[in-house]
């Protein structure tokens, strides 16, 4: 990725992985099959090192964007806090964010999709996976199961 402009405010790999973990959304922005740009906030869960999953079905727009050109953008805002400096009189935002850039696959695999519905489930809803193996049971063959690999190191930025 280019250099950020306040360099400071730079943040490694490791931090960066690390506000994608928390964020309870994000942003995935695509390219669309006429060449417009298409952004939607998912909820993602990362698979072991630079790997991330979400499902959905197998039909819309962003199967369409994704089936045309598999390359995405990822952005995430772990922490925001608008702030009024009275001494200063100035408006400002403290955040944390990460961006990254990756190639998104349909995941064939059963195993790797029911590893990846796992982890979306432990994560967003923990107290109901008693009810997990009857669901995979009904769904999985109906549901998409999407892999996005990293394709470089994320970066992470904050205004502390």
């Amino acid at each position: 990725m280019k250099q950020m402009r306040k360099a400071a405010r730079q943040k490694d790999e490791d931090w960066a992985l690390n506000v994608f973990d928390r964020a309870p959304f994000v942003t995935m922005s695509m390219i669309r099959p006429d060449g417009t740009p298409y952004g939607l906030p998912l909820s993602l869960i990362r698979g072991e090192g630079h790997t991330f999953y979400f499902h959905c079905a197998d039909e819309g727009e962003k199967m369409d964007c994704i089936r045309a050109n598999p390359i995405v953008s990822l952005s995430a805002v772990s922490r925001c806090s608008p702030k009024f400096e009275t001494g200063k009189k100035n408006f400002t935002m403290y955040y944390d964010s990460a961006v990254a850039l990756g190639e998104a696959e349909i995941v064939t695999d059963n195993a790797e999709k029911i590893m990846a519905l796992r982890l979306l489930c432990q994560r967003f809803l923990p107290n109901y996976m008693g009810n997990f193996d009857e669901a995979i049971k009904r769904s999985l063959d109906r549901t998409t199961v999407v892999k996005i690999t990293l394709t470089e190191p994320p970066v992470g930025k904050s205004k502390p």
